[in-house]
């Protein structure tokens, strides 16, 4: 018997244009502002879901889930909004198997959406 080891690597998908009508709409401190502030809250509730999808919260995960979606659209987190999404609606079907492989894309696509914005404004938008 063979076993294969699969390492999933997460695409991440954020938006420029979004952080730049941001910086334009708000001036370069109010836009920073509000993105570090966004991103810490998206922390906060990724960490929030993971906690309780581990301890069969599964309500309460899909609250926190669903409340990251506005918060990663305005800072131009398309796939991580996309995968909130998903996790929230996958909450009330059931599919235990599903819901945990998107569980667990959502933690990678939140880390790798969290470290892009991050390097981003490190190039300054």
């Amino acid at each position: 018997m063979v076993v294969t080891n699969l390492k999933p690597e997460a695409g991440v998908r954020v938006d420029r244009e979004r952080l730049e009508q941001l910086y334009v709409q708000l001036g370069h401190s109010s836009a920073e502002g509000v993105i570090a502030r966004a991103m810490e809250e998206l922390a906060v509730r990724l960490a929030r879901v993971e906690a309780c999808y581990r301890k069969g919260e599964i309500d309460k995960m899909a609250r926190a889930a669903r409340s990251m979606v506005a918060i990663s659209e305005q800072i131009g987190l398309e796939t991580f909004a996309q995968v909130s999404s998903n996790v929230a609606d996958l909450s009330t079907r059931g599919d235990d198997t599903a819901l945990a492989a998107c569980v667990a894309r959502l933690m990678r696509i939140g880390e790798g959406s969290l470290i892009a914005v991050w390097d981003l404004q490190d190039m300054s938008v």
